[in-house]
């Protein structure tokens, strides 16, 4: 495909990704991916949409929901009945599943995937993620919107904006600061890494406050001031000081691995989208996105995010359809010829590490 060759990025050799062979061109498209009978993804929409797969699954969500409301309930009367004892660590490391749950329902919450109505996507959020997260509801979708915008770009993706790690040569030869210094190692780093994401989606999220673009930061203020004072509050309560600091090192840092685990094998590895390059909606998503294989445990696991393609393309599909979506969009990939990728999950994190290590490669020389 013509436009794949302005894109930047490492494919892993080996064959350690999946790639359906296209067995044909299909009709002839301008550059922009239109037909003669409309853009590419209309047709794609139209095919989904004809087999009802927008269609929204109540009863799906209410189970999903309540099971994880009992996790939680479950999780905290276990830490009152446990006291101060070193057995809470137990706790902490479930707790840290939880919560990671409780990411995946605030994120299909921001996508509307729940509910239709934008006021009770907004209400539902902003219970899963300032009240019982710590992160902020309007800072997160504010970020995760752009990047469903653009994602991979260099310039207008948030997730790959070189603060800590680079993500493509060119960064890592304009890096400074503690990227400069990261990106020679990235990839052994990059998993005691995430340890920190619990932490720092907080951190973010009160920080965010001060933003002109945060349209209610006095309500979510509230909300993150009060989560967090329940949170230390029963910590250091029931914990002796030691204690309490343990579990939240645990809870906190397995938290920020589970999270970082579901998100990174979604894009990264992938191609970069370079400023100036023009790419068509479908295209601009299924290039730059990897879909995860695996049974019904990955698809528990990662929430319906291991079919980051289809999510990508319909962002308000709920998470049980996206199965279905998955052998659609494939076949449809299949007759434009656009490259569609898949892994499996131990496969898309080596494909990760080994991307990260080869970007980082500039900044290695640079300090020879």
């Amino acid at each position: 495909m013509a436009n794949s060759t302005v894109l930047t990025g490492t494919r892993s050799p080996g064959g350690d990704e999946k790639q359906t062979s296209p067995e044909g061109s299909g009709p002839k498209r301008d550059r922009e991916g239109h037909s003669a009978r409309g853009s590419d993804f209309s047709e794609l929409s139209r095919r989904i949409s004809e087999a009802g797969l927008l269609r929204r699954r109540p009863l799906y969500y209410t189970v999903r929901f309540t099971a994880v409301g009992l996790a939680l309930a479950g999780s905290v009367a276990a830490f009152l009945v446990l006291g101060d004892s070193w057995s809470q660590l137990f706790v902490a490391a479930a707790l840290a599943v939880v919560f990671g749950q409780l990411g995946l329902a605030a994120h299909d919450l921001a996508h509307r995937q729940v509910f239709s109505r934008r006021r009770a996507s907004e209400i539902g959020g902003l219970l899963v993620a300032d009240v019982l997260l710590g992160m902020s509801y309007g800072w997160w979708m504010n970020k995760h919107t752009r990047h469903h915008a653009n994602p991979n770009h260099e310039k207008k993706d948030p997730d790959v904006a070189p603060d800590i790690i680079v993500w493509s040569r060119r960064q890592a030869r304009q890096a400074k600061g503690p990227a400069r210094f990261v990106g020679k190692h990235q990839a052994a780093l990059f998993f005691p890494l995430l340890t920190l994401e619990g932490l720092n989606l907080s951190f973010s999220s009160f920080k965010a406050l001060r933003s002109p673009s945060l349209k209610r930061p006095v309500l979510e203020g509230t909300l993150l001031v009060a989560h967090f004072v329940v949170y230390f509050g029963g910590l250091f309560t029931l914990l002796s000081p030691g204690k309490a600091l343990v579990f939240i090192a645990v809870h906190q840092g397995l938290f920020g691995l589970y999270l970082g685990s579901v998100f990174a094998p979604n894009h990264k590895g992938m191609p970069m989208i370079e400023e100036g390059t023009e790419l068509d909606f479908l295209r601009r998503q299924v290039l730059t996105s990897r879909n995860v294989d695996g049974g019904a445990l990955t698809d528990v696991f990662m929430g319906g995010l291991n079919y980051q393609i289809e999510h990508h393309l319909f962002p308000s599909m709920p998470t049980p359809a996206l199965a279905k979506a998955q052998v659609i969009t494939e076949r449809y990939c299949a007759e434009l010829g656009i490259p569609y990728c898949r892994s499996g999950l131990v496969a898309s994190h080596r494909t990760a590490l080994r991307h990260l290590r080869q970007v980082g490669a500039p900044l290695r020389e640079a300090g020879r």
